[in-house]
């Protein structure tokens, strides 16, 4: 792999840093903004208008329309992660790709456009009570009634169900047929008529997951992504990129780097962390693994740029982002010491206890999207060709 940048890279390096030099004082903080916040939304039309948000989402669609560049994306996200300021989106960087992808024209032109500029939120209907790992044994159903589906079932662990504007859902509109082969995608608003939202507390104080509970909820038959009862297949190209974006090795590199500060600043005894030889020891180990995701990373874009499945290198992403992700933040925790166990409204609180935040939040994400112990056995069987995990009869 040549790491080395030509003029024209390099050229593009310095008017992303005077780009972030220039506005990060525009930019949200690091504390998560609600849905539909004015700050949110005018930092997001400035990043698309300068092209380093939705970039390579054609303008047709409300995009910056670049021609898709490796590098480029690569240096756009490497500089915004070390100057710690909140980078671009394209809109749902699940849906959006999907809808690129498999989406019919009228779809893209209704909402690609308002997703990427933060208008419109978007929710994931996939798990439910009794098919979380084994989302293919999904209950909720859907039958047509003249120009509509009916949608009656539930959902759980849906991410920002209470604020979203809309879902993305997997139903299952063909009872009769194989289980992978009787389920569509389906796209719908939150204020639908039979749709209730129940939030669920979790560890961090929070009620970022819900329960959905769907009564008679009538969408049109349009609203379908893809064919009908293929929803599977759609719903794998929604996972694909949910699953690289739980990972990122950009984000593990602004966190990494936010820690090298807090080393810097925090002191014990008088003494800085960063002078600490079993701190700075940690801190290495932590520094190898992001590096070995950040090139990681520049292998799954290399593959990407042509076309090509990434193999191994995308399977590997969310196992060992996550992980990665979750142990920097104890990290911080250990190295604020007494304070790392402080919450709320202290007034010795580090950063607004995001760190704090971060460690909660991060192990649930281990489990989110796909457990650790789901992944490696993808990892094993999809990428290794391993055999398969034996089945015990009538479990």
């Amino acid at each position: 792999m040549d790491l080395e940048y030509s003029e024209e890279y390099q050229a593009f390096r310095q008017e992303v840093v005077r780009f972030i030099a220039d506005h990060r004082h525009l930019a949200p903080g690091n504390v998560a903004r609600r849905p539909g916040e004015d700050v949110g939304i005018s930092w997001q039309k400035l990043l698309i208008e300068h092209g380093y948000a939705a970039r390579t989402v054609p303008a047709e669609y409300g995009g910056f329309g670049a021609e898709p560049d490796i590098l480029k994306s690569h240096i756009i996200a490497e500089e915004f992660a070390r100057a710690k300021v909140r980078p671009g989106h394209s809109g749902d960087n699940r849906l959006v790709p999907t809808l690129l992808e498999l989406g019919t024209e009228a779809q893209k032109k209704q909402f690609i456009p308002p997703t990427i500029r933060g208008e419109m939120s978007w929710c994931q209907g996939y798990s439910e009570p009794g098919s979380g790992s084994d989302l293919a044994s999904l209950g909720t159903r859907a039958e047509v009634d003249g120009d509509d589906f009916v949608i009656n079932g539930q959902k759980i662990w849906t991410s920002g169900a209470k604020t979203a504007d809309m879902m993305f859902c997997l139903v299952r509109t063909e009872p009769d047929a194989p289980k992978h082969q009787g389920i569509s995608y389906l796209l719908f608003p939150m204020d639908t008529p039979g749709i209730d939202v129940r939030p669920l507390l979790q560890m961090t104080g929070d009620a970022h997951f819900n329960e959905v509970f769907f009564t008679d909820v009538r969408v049109p038959t349009s609203s379908i992504v893809g064919k009908r009862g293929e929803g599977w297949f759609v719903a794998n190209a929604t996972l694909k990129h949910e699953r690289g974006g739980l990972g990122d090795p950009h984000a593990a590199e602004a966190r990494f780097h936010e820690i090298v500060e807090l080393m810097q600043h925090e002191t014990v005894d008088g003494m800085r962390l960063m002078d600490h030889a079993v701190y700075r020891d940690r801190l290495l180990k932590l520094q190898a693994r992001m590096l070995s995701m950040k090139f990681n990373g520049m292998r799954v874009l290399t593959h990407s740029s042509r076309g090509e499945e990434a193999g191994l290198p995308r399977w590997i992403v969310k196992l060992m982002g996550c992980e990665l992700n979750h142990q920097m933040a104890a990290m911080a925790i250990d190295l604020l010491g007494e304070l790392g166990i402080l919450y709320d409204a202290s007034p010795y609180l580090r950063d607004g206890g995001i760190w704090q935040h971060r460690y909660m939040l991060d192990l649930g994400l281990i489990i989110g999207g796909g457990t650790a112990q789901i992944q490696k056995n993808m990892i094993g069987e999809r990428a290794l060709g391993l055999p398969k995990e034996p089945k015990v009869e009538g479990a």
